[in-house]
């Protein structure tokens, strides 16, 4: 058999694995969740989402010291960007508001405590601060892309300040990631890149195919918000990580 019909076969097994474990998240989702708490919720979307990234051949790397609490803020490439995080901190997403009409990922976001963000509207973006600040009052960790898009990895998209400012309202400290997804030779991969017009199920063939696929989840040294700035602080962190991807290049 040649080696593009070895890749295939591979894939298209990754691929019907993945499905059944979506289809497993949802049934836990439906009929377990409502029955623990939230503790126990985190634990299940943890062991999910780094079993998910098995399935489809991702190893997951991480350096630097993982944080308890606080507002994460990461650059963005792929939907599978959240799974990488998840696996190693489980938090609450801020997510476009359009992403609840994906098939099925919308149902799983709507109901694993996502928070959603409705672009162009003042007051949705209000509502949206005050969650955020709400959860990160009560102990949980949120997440967030402030890029508001996604990037091919090999720069930093200029940040939206406006999500810092749940962090300074609620106290907390700010947690840069650097993401990055790189090959066998330990350079950077296009395969998660999840740009452009490219549709889901192309990018999870295309993670699929990847031999030997990498995600590094580069946890940097946190940022205070006592007396801060969004803005200011906003760019500080958008320096730090963009300063991290360079040592990639």
């Amino acid at each position: 058999m040649s080696t593009s019909l070895v890749i295939r076969a591979r894939a298209t097994a990754r691929l019907w694995r993945v499905s059944l474990h979506i289809l497993r998240g949802v049934a836990t989702v439906a009929f377990v969740y409502p029955r623990i708490d939230a503790a126990h919720r985190l634990a299940l979307k943890q062991a999910w989402s780094g079993r998910l990234l098995e399935i489809l051949g991702i190893s997951l790397n991480y350096a630097g010291q993982v944080p308890r609490t606080g507002l994460l803020v990461s650059n963005h490439i792929s939907f599978i960007d959240v799974f990488a995080i998840n696996a190693l901190v489980p938090s609450s997403f801020v997510a476009k508001d359009d992403v609840k009409s994906w098939p099925v990922i919308g149902w799983l976001t709507r109901h694993t405590d996502t928070l959603f963000l409705e672009r162009g509207k003042r007051a949705a973006a209000h509502r949206a601060r005050e969650d955020m600040v709400h959860h990160l009052q009560a102990g949980a960790r949120v997440a967030v892309f402030p890029e508001g898009t996604t990037s091919v990895g090999d720069s930093v998209l200029p940040f939206h300040s406006a999500m810092f400012q749940a962090a300074i309202d609620a106290k907390v400290d700010v947690a840069p990631i650097a993401l990055a997804y790189v090959d066998g030779n330990e350079l950077r991969s296009h395969a998660a890149d999840f740009v452009g017009e490219t549709s889901l199920v192309q990018r999870l063939w295309s993670m699929a195919c990847a031999p030997h696929l990498t995600v590094r989840v580069n946890f940097l040294p946190t940022q205070t918000t006592v007396d801060a700035e969004r803005r200011h602080l906003s760019a500080h962190v958008h320096r730090q990580i963009a300063h991290h991807l360079t040592l990639l290049a």
